[in-house]
């Protein structure tokens, strides 16, 4: 399973530079805001080198750090969703997850048949609502359009309790042609400094080896 993973990631980059070499094409033309269909073409074709088969190893770490599991979790753009799977495996039942495209969402009932499916949202993460106690990035902020940066904090604000905290990883570099799109943490504390009192974000010592210095983890909290 590891070695399969690694594949895809390779996988993942060769198709990032086919996408620069042709100067984005097809790929770029055909995403947009609210285009679940791009998204639903990726997983059926399973094009998703995002995907590590698993819960990302700083995330993993973190969960276990958590005594109250009674918090309730937010995951937008949850794909598999393996961070969800370990969650509930862990005593985290008020956790929800959402993506625009289903069949993921389908194949993760499949796997996690226990997990209640009134907490499985097929759906906008822009017109999603609700109130939550932590918010959990991984690799939904690099697939918006970076149009979408301004809007993505300011819907955290609003789905964030007052003591709510987003927390998880965000790409520390620059690609060209996204998705995946990138950054830098200067970038990232100017955004978030904006929406919320405290802005944690700190060089990932724990990610997967193809990633190993590329990501940075964020704990942000104590919204405006």
């Amino acid at each position: 399973m590891e070695g399969e993973r690694e594949f895809e990631q390779e996988e993942f980059e060769q198709e990032q530079e086919g996408r620069e070499q042709e100067g984005g094409g097809i790929e770029q033309e055909c995403f947009f805001e609210g285009d679940s269909e791009y998204w639903e073409q990726r997983y059926m074709q399973h094009k998703i080198g995002w995907d590590l088969g698993k819960c990302s190893p700083p995330i993993k770490d973190w969960v276990d750090q958590q005594t109250d599991k009674s918090i309730s979790i937010l995951i937008p753009g949850a794909g598999n969703a393996y961070e969800a799977a370990y969650l509930y495996e862990k005593g985290f039942r008020n956790v929800h997850i959402i993506d625009f495209a289903v069949k993921p969402l389908n194949d993760f009932k499949l796997t996690n048949p226990d997990f209640p499916v009134s907490q499985i949202h097929h759906q906008d993460f822009f017109d999603h609502c609700g109130r939550y106690d932590v918010i959990i990035e991984q690799t939904f902020f690099c697939a918006l359009p970076p149009s979408l940066r301004v809007n993505y904090a300011k819907k955290m604000k609003e789905l964030l309790k007052s003591n709510g905290q987003l927390v998880g990883l965000l790409f520390n570099c620059q690609f060209e042609n996204g998705p995946p799109f990138g950054g830098d943490t200067q970038e990232y504390e100017r955004l978030f400094n904006k929406y919320f009192r405290d802005v944690t974000i700190q060089r990932c010592e724990n990610s997967i080896p193809p990633r190993l210095g590329n990501e940075v983890f964020i704990h942000i909290s104590k919204p405006y």
